[in-house]
């Protein structure tokens, strides 16, 4: 069986959406839920450290790696009959807008915000005060990425499977 570059792009990229998808699944489910038990001071600097570990090589090709696949599945997929195309094309949308553009204009911004406070030096009520500022915003912005990136990633599949089943047809 010999695979087009059209479908190992399409499986490098439902890869990468899902490596996201699984990674936003993950901090909505166990990571924001476990540290927002902790205190604002504990709380705070959790999250600090987090945002500091995070941005990584490996980090930044599982996340900014599919902005390009999808572009390329959407390019690639063009001549496909609608319906595929529809697909790639909504998935790259999803990724695109509710991952890729709420991060660089909510949730970085937030990250940044944080970072830039000294938090040895706050009192508990400027703690407390950064902290109502901050994570209910943050995972507002969170869970759309989740869901973008889930649904983009359901999309991904969906589509490489409408394209074996026509390959297989024609």
């Amino acid at each position: 069986m010999e695979l087009s570059l059209n479908t190992i792009t399409t499986i490098g990229n439902i890869l990468l959406t899902g490596l996201t998808a699984g990674l936003c699944f993950t901090w909505t489910n166990a990571v924001t839920l476990g540290i927002g038990r902790l205190d604002d001071l504990g709380y705070l600097l959790s999250f600090q450290e987090m945002n500091r570990a995070i941005i990584n090589p490996l980090f930044l090709i599982v996340f900014f790696g599919p902005l390009f696949g999808h572009m390329a599945n959407i390019y690639l997929n063009g001549n496909q009959p609608n319906t595929i195309f529809w697909m790639f094309l909504a998935a790259g949308i999803l990724y695109i807008a509710g991952v890729v553009v709420i991060t660089i204009m909510g949730n970085i911004p937030l990250n940044e915000m944080l970072e830039k406070a000294d938090l040895q030096t706050f009192t508990p009520e400027k703690l407390r005060a950064l902290r109502n500022n901050f994570e209910n915003k943050w995972n507002r912005l969170h869970l759309i990425r989740t869901i973008s990136s889930t649904l983009s990633f359901l999309l991904l599949i969906l589509a490489l499977l409408q394209n074996q089943i026509n390959s297989n047809i024609n």
